[in-house]
């Protein structure tokens, strides 16, 4: 007796097969039609209406202010018509400025009891979550673009450059971040992050990886690391410094040679060198070896002046700090109270002659001394020392965009990046309008509208 089989005609095969390729196409072209959607409503057209902005490069207020925004970039300023289906952001009664910078900031520590503790009783997963919360908190102040000029965790992975990543990758709400990795300086000096704490043999001791180097040879170890592992920026420590336990404040610590070598590898790979400097000859030393930029300068004198004008060296003057650091000398080593105290009127007069020499500055606030957040103060603080709003305004875009070569921002312009904040009222009568920003957009993207 025969057993049956079964057998399905080819026929019913074929319209099988057909109908799933038919419903294969369908959600092929269905996922393909909704990425293009998503995609065209991230590019969405956007004009922004305001009564002016501000152009910083000639002290201009240009009334109307219509800026027409496609994508991450500024389109057009003002133009005679206007695209069909754009979404209007409506600021009438406010100014707009360039998005600010400031070129000197650590993300990952706040300025508390105990701070210098942190270094060995937190993980670097926490101060990588407090960096993150604190680029937040700038960013919603109006500030853009930072420099994160040296992290603060002498041993673990380079934070900054993880966070610079995360903030590209919209991960998180940040300013554009130009990291550093670790601060590069000599065993015992203000890099060694050991003396931050006066902390035993066997603690915190770390290797030219982590910045603390010696000689040409480990120096040029320490920079060639920092960039392997995504430092867009060099930190250096060319002098000793306040908040850490050294005796002096000011004495030259890298010698003139390692300070070359530092500089000489950085231009190699077209990465900026900033040096942490207080006293004039460390100043002098790392004009003269090619830095970009002076931090702090706490102790200039005529010939350092002079030196920086003809080397188009930018100061970082870290002035507002001089108001907000003896709030917290209660968190402080009184050692180190001491040192505050002493070198903070000399650097007010410092910081006055380069700015009336006519010496390239930067805007930094070394936040957490100044806190995150309130990054504006530094604004303020250089009014006080003698400079115009404009050229206070000056030191947080143009400036820091000509120092760091970043031609796609800070100012508003056809074709750069639409980093645009508002305020009220016009911040060349009152720069302090600067530390009340309403609005933030970030490439295109509102991360604050207070209308």
């Amino acid at each position: 007796m025969k057993h049956a089989t079964n057998h399905i005609p080819t026929r019913y095969v074929q319209k099988t097969l057909t109908n799933l390729v038919t419903i294969i196409m369908r959600k092929f072209y269905l996922i393909i039609t909704l990425c293009f959607l998503s995609a065209a409503g991230h590019a969405q057209t956007k004009l922004i209406k305001a009564d002016a902005f501000l152009d910083v490069r000639k002290g201009q207020l240009i009334e109307p202010a219509n800026i027409l925004i496609e994508g991450e970039f500024i389109k057009s300023i003002n133009p005679s018509s206007i695209p069909d289906n754009v979404e209007v952001i409506d600021l009438s009664g406010q100014i707009l400025l360039p998005g600010l910078m400031d070129m000197h900031v650590h993300l990952d520590i706040d300025f508390v009891n105990n701070y210098q503790y942190q270094l060995v009783t937190e993980s670097g997963s926490k101060q990588t979550l407090r960096a993150a919360r604190n680029a937040r908190k700038t960013l919603l102040a109006g500030f853009t673009t930072v420099r994160n000029i040296g992290q603060t965790h002498p041993t673990i992975e380079l934070i900054d450059v993880a966070l610079s990543e995360a903030e590209k990758n919209g991960w998180i709400e940040a300013p554009r971040i130009i990291p550093c990795g670790h601060m590069i300086g000599i065993t015992g000096g203000h890099a060694d992050l050991a003396m931050f704490g006066g902390f035993a043999d066997g603690i915190l001791d770390t290797e030219p990886e982590h910045g603390i180097a010696d000689g040409k040879d480990e120096v040029l170890r320490a920079v060639r690391h920092q960039i392997k592992y995504g430092a867009r920026g060099i930190k250096i420590m060319a002098t000793a410094g306040v908040l850490s336990l050294e005796e002096s404040i000011g004495a030259q610590q890298l010698t003139s040679e390692e300070m070359e070598t530092i500089v000489g590898e950085a231009k190699r790979h077209h990465i900026t060198v900033g040096a942490h400097a207080h006293g004039t000859e460390g100043i002098i030393a790392a004009v003269n070896a090619g830095v970009t930029s002076i931090e702090h300068g706490s102790i200039l004198n005529d010939e350092a002046i002079k030196l920086m004008i003809e080397k188009g060296t930018y100061l970082v003057p870290t002035t507002g700090l001089f108001d907000i650091a003896p709030k917290g000398y209660e968190k402080m080593n009184p050692k180190l109270v001491e040192k505050a105290k002493h070198i903070i009127p000399i650097a007010r007069k410092s910081h006055e002659k380069a700015m009336k020499a006519g010496v390239k500055i930067a805007l930094g606030t070394d936040a957490p001394l100044i806190p995150h957040g309130m990054n504006a103060l530094e604004l303020s603080a250089m009014v006080e020392l003698g400079m115009k709003p404009l050229e206070a305004i000056q030191s947080s875009t143009i400036i820091p965009a000509e120092m760091l070569n970043l031609k796609d921002r800070g100012e508003i312009k056809e074709g750069l990046l639409a980093d645009i904040i508002a305020v009220e009222s016009n911040p060349l009568k009152d720069v302090k309008e600067l530390e009340n920003v309403r609005f933030v957009m970030k490439g295109g993207i509102v991360y604050k509208d207070e209308n």
